[in-house]
Order: structure tokens, then C-alpha cells, then sequence
């Protein structure tokens, strides 16, 4: 799930960066925090998977104009069970009306469309303000209220920070809000800095001050300091500690799960392991000597994103010590791969959340022959802490050209993995994440079958998950969104994405390197939903383990990756159950980008280019060629097609 910060016309830009270091400070790994701009919240179908949308402080007079595109969006979300939170500018912004230094020359009044307070928000509540200074600024502090359920007296939190921000006007009075803070000091004693607001099934609150600001940073202690200036560190932290303790209160009244406060969270890459099934160490043997023959004699390979160090099993310890070392020097950050040549695996002490030997014993299981070449997932680069398992090979040619294929690279926890477009793929505990590396001749293989990649692994993926080694009957519930999504239908009649599928490919000579990149989430808990939650529901006991489901993943589509290639990438034989296993059939959606508007209606996938097939619903209606279908490529639309709306690219 994501947390969205806006970051567009109106927002200041510390605002912005320090709301994002505040809430991956508190979130991560439970939750991806990552900006959003104003055009991608008017058109992208970012409402299924936003757990929080957060208007930062700046001017709240532009962001009028910014999100005028977007306000009915935002406000469908929020009534829809949304969260939101807005902070200073954002929460004036979302109130029926502003009122701001009335009477001034920098005097903003006006109505304000989302009205989730639907009163005024007044300001500035202490003098001073000055744009794009801190003349204004100040530590302020208020009484927090405590909840009537909770019968918590009130407490105070002091030092936050506040430049320009306001009050909310008639909040005892007006429906649906209840106040959650209220200032101490001077003339606004009394007035409310923040409030929480329930409109209708969602949530959201809003604050005056801005408790975002770390106060042991600046430009908050700055703040501090001019008004206290002997004021002592202790005394800061100690303040900070309250500040903490604020936001974390914030986000869980708006639904967040927030991770355990004693969770270590380790931030640098650790070493990789390069190891093979115990019957294919002598190929892995062959490829390790190559790559050191390419690396010299210091065992380094720079290449065009990373600088790779290989050791050998006995240099272990070594090679540990020089990436946490990296902790205080990152600029000299090195990747460092271990190579296990004779089939051996490293200690399950180095790899304590995936188990290499279960993992290579399941993977064997279910063949029934055996190549003397390396079959999928029998030659594993194996992380537990990785930049991205996609990056790692796409971003380096030099590298992933020396590797042999196929080889999966999986990680237990990667710190950037990439999603669709600009998107970040999460990666809490329990999601499984790797990327595949296949390569095949372009005299065997059509360039323009490439498309068919993605549908054919996202298929692999469904058909495991119903396979007696991950959830048998139960997997019937986990379904495929096209063009590269894995979703699972609730048993509350809703679905939730569990997985998503990313394929990068690039040509050499006559040779197709393909990196099929996978994240699914297997055990992972609350907020997020997984195959674990699938049992759960069904109170079934399942062995699921993440070594069973990657064999089983991996083992599947070995085969139909055969036949796929055999059959010089026709997508026929596997079309039928593709169909069967979507979520589109019969589906009418809406094309949004001629007028009127069209509804058309999904009935299946192009055999030659793997287009999205649609028939308009209307008689007479006929595509821009004169056909009686409009076909939809997978990378040349903006769609939310769970939402019904399909936007052709011009």
C-alpha cells in the first residue's frame, strides 16, 4: 500500500522532504511513501492502493489551481474510506473556507472545494508570518485531548514547530469532527490546532502546526534555540520523543499498521550469494571462472550502476565487513557477490529469512526428468538485503551479460525495488520478491511475442498458487489483472493486489535478454493482504513457506516457458486458461478519451500482439480504422480497468 504526498504547485518543498523523512521514518517497511504530483492524481488510478494521502505545508492560494483536476477525486476517496491528512496549508485547504491574515496586504479568502472541516480555518494564529522566511516561526504548545473512549487526561506536547498556520473555527460545534489539540499560549490559547474529521466512511485530520518537523533538525531547533537559548539537548529529545509519539497517534486514527518500535532497520546492501542446485555446480563453476576472468585480478567489475567485489566462500567474513562498513562511507558502496561453486550453500546463520536447501530440495521435487544444462531456478543470486533485484541486472549490461541463464536473483528485502512506470514496488517482510533472467535467439523468436511474457509468468504464478505446495483449492481465489497484476478475490465479495509482474528486455547481437521481475506476498501481515490471509479466512491449515512458493512459481513455468519457446512464442496454447483465470471477461469498461464517451466491452487478448480486445456496446460504433473492435495495447493506455475507465493514448 502507498502513502502519497502531494508535491506540486503550493507545496513547500521542506515541507515536502521532511513530511517524507518523518513518514518512512515511522512506515517503512509496513508502507511505500513516495510524492505524487497533481497530474498523476487527476488521471492515475491511484485511489486502489493508497492507504494515505498527505497535503503538506506551502501556499494553500495555488494549490486552488493545482488540484481543481483532482478534487473530486480526492474527495470520492476519503468518503469512499479513504485517509487523509493535512498539514498547515493542506489543512486550511480542506476546510469549507479560509480566512488568512484578514485585513493584510497578504490577505486569502475564500471557499474551498473538499470540506472535509466544514467550517473555517483561520489564520495566522500567531503573528509574524513572512513568506519564504522564519521570521514567523515558533515552538508552540498545545494540550492534546484524549479520546472519550480512551478517558486519557490531557497531556501536553511543547517545542512543535509552526510558521503560519491557523485555527479551526466552531470545532465543539460543528458535526463530525472531534478536537484533538487546542494551543497554550498568548492570544491563541484556546483555539484548536488540529482536529479530526469522519466523512463519511473515511477519515482525516488536520493540523495547524506542523508536527511533521523533526525537532532536533532544522529549521525547527533553530526555532527552538531563538526562543530558548539556553535551553538543553535533553530537553530537545526529550520534546522530540512527544513529537513522535504525535505522529505515530496521527497515523494510527487514520488506519495505519504502524512496524514495531523496537524494529532494527538495516539500510545498506548486504552480500549476495551466486549458488546452484548441488547437481548443476559444475555450469555454475564454468560461469564464475568467466566472471572472474572479466573482473581481473582485484576481483572488481565497475560497470554502468554499480561496482561489483566477488569473493570466495572463504572470504565471507571480509566481505561482510567491507558492506557494513559502507554504512559511513557511502560513496565507496560496493556490491559483493559470494560464489558458491561446489554446490554448497552459505550458512543459514547469513540467511536466516530464506532457507537455500529447502528451497533447491522443493525445486527438485516435481520434475519428473532432468537436463544437464541448468533449468529455472537452479542457479539462484541470492540476497538478504538487495537494492532491487530488478536493477541489479537491467541498469548492469556488463554484468548480467556474464551471468548464465536462466538464474534468478531474489532478495528477502530489497531497500528500491521498481514497479510499473515510476512506481516502487513495497517490500515488507513475507513478500516474495526476485527477478528471472532468460535469454533466447531472435532467429527462433519474434521480437514483437515479447509482450506475451508478462501474461505468460502472471499465469505461472496463478497456476502455482493452486498446486498442493502453496494453497491447493484455495488458490482458486488468486486471479490475474491484466495486462501484469496478481489480485485475490475476498471472501467479502472485494479484492485486494497481492503481486505484480515487470519485464524488461534488451537485445545483443541475435540474443533477447529478458528479466521478468516478481513481487507477490506471500506471508506478509497486516496492512497488506497475502496468500497467508487466504488460509487464514478459510481457517485451512497450509504449509506455506517462501522457499515452497518460489520452487513452485519457478517449477510451473519451467514448463509452459519451454513450450512457449518451442512454439516460437504463440500464445495459443495457453490462451483458454489465461481467460479462465482473469478478471476481465465480459467486463464493461469506458473509454474516456473521445466524446461521448464510449462503453465497450473486454473479450479477450490479440493472438498477434497481445492488444486488449474490446467491442463497443453501442451499434454503429466502429474504431478509428472502421473495425468493429478497438484494440488496446497493455503499454499505451492510462487505465484504472477495476474502475471501468480506459483512456486511449493519442
Amino acid at each position: 500500500m502507498n502513502v502519497l504526498v502531494y508535491d506540486g504547485p503550493g507545496a513547500s518543498q521542506t515541507s515536502v522532504s521532511l513530511t517524507l523523512k518523518s513518514l518512512k521514518d515511522l512506515l517503512l517497511p509496513n508502507y511505500t511513501v513516495q510524492t505524487i504530483s497533481p497530474q498523476t492524481l487527476a488521471t492515475a488510478p491511484w485511489t486502489a492502493n493508497c492507504a494515505l494521502l498527505v497535503l503538506p505545508g506551502g501556499r494553500d492560494l495555488p494549490y486552488v489551481t493545482a488540484l481543481g483536476p483532482s478534487n473530486d477525486k480526492i474527495r470520492s476517496y476519503v468518503r469512499g474510506g479513504g485517509s487523509f491528512l493535512g498539514l498547515c496549508a493542506g489543512a486550511y485547504y480542506a476546510c469549507k473556507r479560509v480566512e488568512w491574515e484578514v485585513g493584510t496586504p497578504m490577505e486569502v479568502t475564500g471557499d474551498r472545494p473538499l470540506r472535509f472541516f466544514n467550517d473555517v480555518g483561520r489564520g495566522c494564529t500567531y503573528p509574524g508570518f513572512r513568506y519564504e522566511t522564519e521570521e514567523g516561526a515558533r515552538p508552540v504548545k498545545i494540550q492534546l485531548h484524549g479520546s472519550d473512549s480512551e478517558k486519557q487526561p490531557f497531556i501536553a506536547a511543547e517545542g512543535l514547530y509552526y510558521n503560519g498556520g491557523g485555527d479551526f473555527v466552531n470545532a465543539s460545534t460543528t458535526p463530525n469532527i472531534e478536537i484533538l489539540a487546542e494551543y497554550t499560549e498568548g492570544d491563541a490559547k484556546g483555539k484548536v490546532a488540529g482536529v479530526f474529521c469522519k466523512v463519511d466512511k473515511g477519515n482525516a485530520i488536520l493540523w495547524g502546526i506542523h508536527p511533521e518537523y523533526s525537532l532536533t533538525e532544522q529549521p525547527a531547533l533553530q526555532a527552538i534555540e531563538k526562543a530558548q537559548p539556553s535551553i538543553m539537548q535533553g530537553q530537545v529529545q526529550t520534546m522530540e520523543k512527544a513529537r513522535l509519539d504525535l505522529m505515530r497517534d496521527t497515523l494510527v486514527r487514520l488506519g495505519l499498521v504502524l512496524p514495531s518500535l523496537g524494529a532494527p532497520q538495516t539500510i545498506r546492501p548486504l552480500p549476495q550469494f551466486l549458488v546452484s542446485a548441488p547437481s548443476k555446480s559444475a555450469s555454475l563453476s564454468t560461469s564464475w571462472n568467466s566472471i572472474l576472468d572479466a573482473a581481473g585480478q582485484e576481483s572488481i567489475l565497475k560497470d554502468l550502476n554499480d561496482t561489483f567485489v566477488f569473493h570466495s566462500p572463504a572470504s565471507t567474513q571480509a566481505a561482510y565487513r567491507d558492506a557494513l562498513e559502507a554504512a559511513s562511507a557511502p560513496e565507496c558502496e560496493h556490491r559483493h557477490i559470494i560464489g558458491h561453486t561446489d554446490g554448497s550453500s552459505p550458512s543459514s546463520i547469513l540467511t536466516p529469512s530464506f532457507n537455500i536447501t529447502k528451497y533447491f530440495e522443493a525445486l527438485e521435487a516435481p520434475r519428473s526428468s532432468h537436463s544437464e544444462e541448468p533449468e529455472i531456478g537452479e542457479i539462484m543470486l541470492f540476497g538478504e538485503i538487495v537494492t532491487s533485484t530488478q536493477t541489479l541486472l537491467v541498469k548492469n549490461s556488463k554484468f548480467m551479460s556474464l551471468l548464465p541463464s536462466p538464474l534468478v536473483s531474489l532478495a528477502a528485502q530489497q531497500l528500491s525495488g521498481r514497479g510499473r512506470g515510476s512506481n516502487t514496488w513495497l517490500s515488507p517482510p513475507g513478500c516474495l520478491q526476485f527477478s528471472l533472467l532468460l535469454r533466447t535467439q531472435l532467429r527462433s523468436f519474434p521480437a514483437s511475442k515479447l509482450v506475451f511474457v508478462q501474461y505468460l509468468f502472471g499465469l505461472a504464478v496463478v497456476e502455482a498458487c493452486r498446486t498442493e505446495s502453496i494453497l491447493g483449492k484455495l488458490g482458486e481465489q488468486v486471479r490475474l489483472k491484466w495486462p501484469n497484476d496478481i489480485y485475490v478475490l475476498l471472501r467479502d465479495g472485494g479484492m485486494k493486489k497481492i503481486g505484480g509482474i515487470l519485464v524488461n528486455t534488451s537485445f545483443t547481437g541475435g540474443t533477447i535478454e529478458i528479466v521478468v521481475g516478481c513481487g507477490l506476498n506471500v506471508l506478509s501481515q497486516d496492512p497488506l493482504t497475502s496468500l497467508a490471509h487466504i488460509a487464514s479466512q478459510a481457517g485451512a491449515e497450509v504449509d506455506l513457506t517462501m522457499e515452497l512458493a518460489a520452487a513452485s512459481i519457478l517449477s510451473t513455468f519451467e514448463g509452459m516457458w519451454k513450450e512457449f519457446v518451442e512454439g516460437r512464442g504463440s500464445f495459443e496454447p495457453f490462451m483458454d486458461k489465461y481467460l479462465e483465470r482473469w478478471l476481465h471477461s465480459d467486463q464493461v469498461v469506458t473509454l474516456t478519451t473521445v466524446e461521448p464517451h464510449i462503453p465497450v466491452r473486454i473479450v479477450g487478448i490479440t493472438s498477434d500482439h497481445g492488444f486488449l480486445r474490446t467491442i463497443p456496446e453501442e451499434p454503429g460504433r466502429y474504431s478509428h480504422r472502421g473495425e468493429s473492435f478497438i484494440d488496446l495495447q497493455p503499454d499505451g493506455n492510462s487505465f484504472d480497468i477495476m474502475a471501468g475507465l480506459i483512456k486511449v493514448k493519442t
